[in-house]
């Protein structure tokens, strides 16, 4: 394998997130898993550093992208707590737009709630005027992200995948959160989420060879529930796969399971090799 190229650097989920970068959960990615316990342990470390003598900042753990353009990256460790984040941002949204809904202080809230989801959540893009959702989930996820909790639009009750419960009762258990903090005043929740974006940092290695994240992986010690060496190989392998035209139907085919996957993918590679060198394959 090559020598490892990747870049380190220290920042804040505001010099993260606040800018025109763009971030991905590879689709094949494991779905977004935490519950109420890591939310709570969250929740508990945000609220220290509001407290008079707490903390300046809280340190999220390692951040393993991979990009080759320096716009766009794909998450490789870490989409669990850049998701939490973002239902936190939404959930603080969410509140801003119930003040609007019923008027209270409705054109200074709305103007909070809009610049707070530019720089946070999306933006529209100036040449296309398209919308743009900073974060982009995996396969099973991303469709609800995009449809309802962006938007903050009501969120469906049934019909839901078991990861998108967890996103609609992630986003609920922090509106709840930041309902009793923040007192239901606007002022309150936009200085809130602007100075917690200040305190919240990671220490990001953004890595330009899919196969160097391997090396960068196995060691970190993020904090949540951590992809598995399996999942990040299964990643790459699916990545590869994508990469030569494949249909998505085949695609879904081909992902029975992690097991079958790498075996079927394995082979394959075996009779490739056996082939190119001349070699009969044993049956």
């Amino acid at each position: 394998m090559s020598s490892l190229n990747f870049n380190t650097s220290n920042q804040t989920f505001r010099q993260l997130l606040g800018n025109g970068l763009t971030y991905r959960v590879p689709p094949f990615q494991r779905d977004y898993s935490w519950t109420d316990d890591e939310w709570d342990d969250l929740w508990q470390d945000i609220l220290g550093l509001f407290e008079d003598d707490g903390e300046p900042a809280h340190y999220m753990g390692y951040l393993v992208l991979q990009s080759s353009n320096s716009k766009e990256f794909d998450i490789i460790d870490g989409q669990q707590r850049l998701t939490t984040l973002s239902l936190m941002v939404l959930a603080a949204l969410g509140q801003l737009k119930d003040l609007v809904t019923e008027d209270i202080d409705a054109d200074r809230n709305q103007q909070r709630k809009d610049n707070l989801q530019n720089s946070y959540i999306g933006y529209i893009d100036p040449v296309s005027l398209v919308p743009r959702s900073k974060l982009v989930l995996n396969r099973h996820n991303d469709k609800f992200y995009q449809n309802f909790l962006v938007p903050l639009e009501s969120l469906p009750q049934s019909n839901l995948n078991a990861s998108e419960h967890l996103l609609r009762k992630g986003f609920s258990w922090f509106k709840e959160r930041l309902k009793g903090h923040c007192e239901q005043r606007g002022e309150d929740i936009a200085a809130f989420i602007d100075s917690l974006v200040d305190k919240l940092f990671f220490t990001v290695i953004t890595v330009t060879d899919e196969l160097n994240a391997f090396k960068v992986f196995e060691t970190l010690n993020a904090r949540g529930v951590r992809l598995s060496s399996t999942d990040l190989l299964k990643n790459y392998l699916f990545s590869v796969i994508s990469s030569t035209g494949i249909h998505d139907s085949e695609l879904k085919h081909w992902k029975i399971s992690g097991s079958v996957l790498l075996a079927n993918w394995v082979m394959k590679a075996f009779l490739n090799f056996y082939e190119f060198f001349g070699i009969a394959a044993i049956n």
